[in-house]
């Protein structure tokens, strides 16, 4: 695993610039709000449709059901699978828990594997500096949802992603699963309805992947603003606790930017942690091994992986 690793922190560490030679001035991100992506806004705007009409069909069913999938898609799916174990190969697991995990990651539709390792990796390599695919320094509602809808969104480019995540290319799964990520949701949505119909539907995927969406975007945006800064990181990471606690412990942003390869990201006790411990979870069912951690004692690393 350590030879995996130390190859994939060389690449990371010379990526180019995703925006080879634009700026970072307010005429160019005035420039990028002009070139929306219509067709990524008109999901945006059928997603957030039906959340609202799922207010209209409440049943504690649905309810329930939307908090289970909630946590399986964000808590495990992006904080475990996309972001700790995919990204920064904070612990490693056998191949079919890896595609399992990835699977849940899908779930959340924020793409495929491929481009949302490559669009973190790329955070981590210019932090807050251009390059940065989400940097509030940008402006805080580019770096909340600006970054999303533009009109250069890369879903669907995983070859071109290729080159920031290569040990993801090198994988038919993932590459398989980044061409075809909206399929789990599709399945997903019509066994919600054959299930229960359109409340079971609207609140098991539309509100349920709106506020999977809407944490994340926290998680770019408010986490990179407020808080408070444990560690004297060369970026603007914060430690904010609603983020940390409605973000599955994604929100103890300052402490991940100094620690990035730390499976857990809560290193204070009182710090809550949900993706930490379901990795203790796989751990102690002997499912995760490798586990990379940090402490409260560490300087931060001299790496941006």
């Amino acid at each position: 695993m350590k030879n995996s690793i130390n190859v994939i922190e060389s690449s990371i560490e010379a990526l180019p610039l995703m925006h080879e030679n634009k700026g970072r001035s307010e005429a160019l991100s005035n420039e990028r709000w002009a070139a929306l992506n219509w067709s990524l806004v008109s999901v945006m705007v059928v997603l957030h449709a039906g959340a609202v009409a799922a207010l209209f069909h409440f049943s504690w069913q649905a309810f329930a059901s939307s908090l289970f999938l909630l946590w399986l898609s964000c808590s495990v799916g992006i904080s475990m699978s996309y972001h700790r174990l995919l990204s920064h190969r904070s612990y490693r697991t056998p191949k079919w828990v890896e595609y399992g995990l990835a699977v849940c990651g899908a779930l959340a539709m924020q793409g495929g594997p491929i481009y949302w390792v490559a669009t973190h990796r790329l955070h981590h390599a210019h932090t807050e500096r251009p390059g940065d695919p989400h940097s509030p320094r940008d402006g805080f509602w580019w770096a909340y949802i600006g970054w999303i809808i533009r009109g250069e969104t890369k879903h669907d480019q995983a070859a071109r992603l290729a080159r920031y995540a290569p040990d993801l290319a090198r994988d038919p799964f993932h590459v398989w699963l980044s061409r075809w990520h909206f399929l789990p949701q599709l399945v997903l949505g019509v066994a919600l309805f054959v299930l229960g119909g359109w409340g079971l539907l609207l609140w098991g995927v539309f509100l349920r992947t709106v506020v999977g969406l809407h944490i994340t975007w926290l998680v770019v945006s408010v986490a990179h603003k407020w808080g408070s800064r444990r560690f004297q990181t060369p970026d603007d990471s914060t430690n904010n606790v609603l983020v940390g606690v409605l973000g599955f412990g994604e929100g103890w942003h300052n402490n991940h930017h100094a620690h990035p390869a730390s499976a857990r990201h809560g290193l204070a006790w009182y710090e809550i942690d949900m993706g930490w411990w379901f990795i203790r979870t796989l751990s102690a069912l002997r499912l995760a091994k490798g586990i990379r951690l940090a402490t409260l004692r560490q300087s931060p690393r001299d790496t941006r992986f």
